[in-house]
Order: C-alpha cells, then sequence, then structure tokens
C-alpha cells in the first residue's frame, strides 16, 4: 500500500477543524468512510495509534509506530505503511487543519472480509489488502483530578496478546467506564484475572509510593503505554506486582499520551495530591532515550 504516491493536493485546508484521510482523500471525518465488508467495522479486527499533537508538532511519533508494528506483528497483520510516508502525511495533515494541539488517531485493519466468518488465512498477508486511514481533532492535554471505583464487572486478560496492542475493541474499556460514570466516578481501574492491579480503563496507573514511582508490570496485562516506558527509560519508574487498595501517603495517576489525570479518590478513600501533573506529565513527554 503506497500512501505517499496516493496523497493528492486537493486543495482542501480545514483551519481549526477535525479532518480525516483515507485513499488519498482529505475530508471531514464524516464525509469519509469505510466499506461496510472492512473486518475493522465488522469485527473490530485492527489497531490504532493516537498521537499527541502539541505546538503543531507530533510527540513521540517513533515510539507509536514502534509499537503500531509490533502490535501488527504478534497479531498477525501485515506491517503498516512505513515511518517516513506516515510522518509526512501526519504532517500534511497538521498543515491544512492549523490546530496546534490536537490528537492524530492512526488506524490500520485486516481489510475486508474475504469470505463470513472469523477465519484468517494463515500465509502472509499482503499489505494491500489491509486498509490505512487516520483522523485529526482538537485536543487539549488534561490534568484534572478525578474519582475512581475498581470495576467489579470487567477484568483484564493478563494471558491474551490482545492486552499488549491497542486495537479497535474498546468494549471492555466503555463497559468499565459506564459502570463507574453509573456509580458516580469519573473512570474505572481495571484488575486482571488474579484480582492485581493492572490499569485504567484507557490509561496506565501510576502511584507514588514511599519515595518511589511505580506501576504494574506488564505481566498484569497492562498495554505497554507510551509515558508509562517513558518513564521507565528515564529511571523515574520502577514496575512491581501491585495488589489492593492505597496505602497511607499514596498519590495515584492516570497517564497515557493526551493527558495525566490524579486520582483524589478512590471508592470514598481519599488519595493526597502532591505534585504537578501537568509538569511530571511534561517532563516524560519530552524525555528522548539518549
Amino acid at each position: 500500500m503506497e500512501i505517499a504516491t496516493s496523497i493528492k493536493s486537493l486543495g482542501i485546508v480545514m483551519e481549526n477543524r477535525s479532518l480525516a484521510w483515507i485513499d488519498g482523500k482529505w475530508m471531514m471525518p464524516n464525509e469519509l468512510s469505510i466499506p461496510i465488508s472492512d473486518r475493522g467495522l465488522q469485527m473490530a479486527d485492527g489497531i490504532f495509534e493516537t498521537i499527541l499533537v502539541l505546538k503543531g508538532h507530533a510527540k513521540l511519533l517513533k515510539k507509536h509506530l514502534d509499537r503500531w508494528n509490533r502490535s501488527a506483528a504478534l497479531l498477525g497483520m501485515a506491517y503498516p505503511p512505513p515511518e517516513d510516508e506516515i510522518t509526512k502525511l501526519i504532517n500534511e495533515g497538521i498543515k491544512r487543519t492549523s490546530l496546534k494541539n490536537a490528537a492524530i488517531r492512526i488506524n490500520w485493519s485486516r481489510g475486508n472480509n474475504l469470505k463470513r466468518g472469523t477465519s484468517l488465512q494463515i500465509e502472509k498477508y499482503n499489505t494491500n489488502k489491509h486498509r490505512f486511514w487516520l483522523e485529526i481533532n482538537n485536543h487539549e492535554p488534561s490534568f484534572k483530578a478525578i474519582s475512581v471505583m475498581i470495576s467489579k464487572q470487567e477484568s483484564r486478560n493478563e494471558k491474551s496478546i490482545l492486552s499488549q496492542c491497542k486495537t479497535f475493541s474498546y468494549n471492555q474499556a466503555i463497559q468499565a467506564k459506564y459502570e463507574a460514570n453509573k456509580a458516580g466516578f469519573d473512570d474505572a481501574i481495571l484488575l486482571n484475572t488474579a484480582n492485581k492491579l493492572c490499569c485504567g480503563s484507557s490509561s496506565n496507573i501510576l502511584i507514588k509510593r514511599n519515595g518511589t514511582w511505580i506501576t504494574p508490570n506488564l505481566k498484569s496485562g497492562c498495554l505497554p503505554g507510551i509515558m508509562r516506558s517513558q518513564g521507565i527509560q528515564k529511571g523515574l519508574i520502577k514496575e512491581s506486582e501491585i495488589h489492593g487498595m492505597p496505602e497511607k501517603d499514596d498519590a495515584w495517576v492516570l497517564i497515557n499520551s493526551l493527558g495525566c489525570n490524579p486520582i483524589q479518590e478512590i471508592e470514598g478513600y481519599e488519595l493526597s495530591s502532591i505534585f504537578d501533573p501537568k509538569i511530571f506529565w511534561q517532563d516524560l513527554l519530552n524525555y528522548e532515550d539518549i
């Protein structure tokens, strides 16, 4: 699938508005479509990445694309379009929208379902059978304090390879957050099937305990989040097996590429907020490997 050769100068500039691209066309998201035979639509058979744009620049793009490629390999998909083509397309999209702060979602589905059912061809997939599209929307990073509950209905499967990938299927996250919202909380925390702490509905958990930041290890089934890995590589965060509720003087946050939300309450248990989440998040965001 040659994206670079299919980019067309259509003269479409949508300043400060949402924008989407598929098959060489830039349009508003509600003006573009994918076939109803697409496996991403029919079966959530696809992967995505959400990339933050700050001051007109895509942040940590290479790390997002590296994870995207790893996810494709784990799931037996063809490799997505190469980094240089995606980078060129993203930069064009940013220029067309004139958005300074935005969220870009890049999507990679397995393409049209050639026959009914869930079966896949065992032989290597041809990239041309897959489908790529992207969306650009205005976004301002969030740092507000939130309340959470431990989901009673949803558990993360730590043994599934799906837990290692950002797939189209967000049904569990939707249900966990819906459960929390109905109970009067902002978000949900998920345990894994062994009742160990795992993650938020769409974010990683970080805990400052006894002066050290810790986070559930990947064996818990949590997604290998980009900001999580930034903190580990910088030496600020350590992986740990974490059980149960908060301990005295803990500080908890939910973090991802789009923001960092301190948890002020877990099911009535009040937590301290002794740090600036924006500064902490920006420090991780701007860290580069040496």
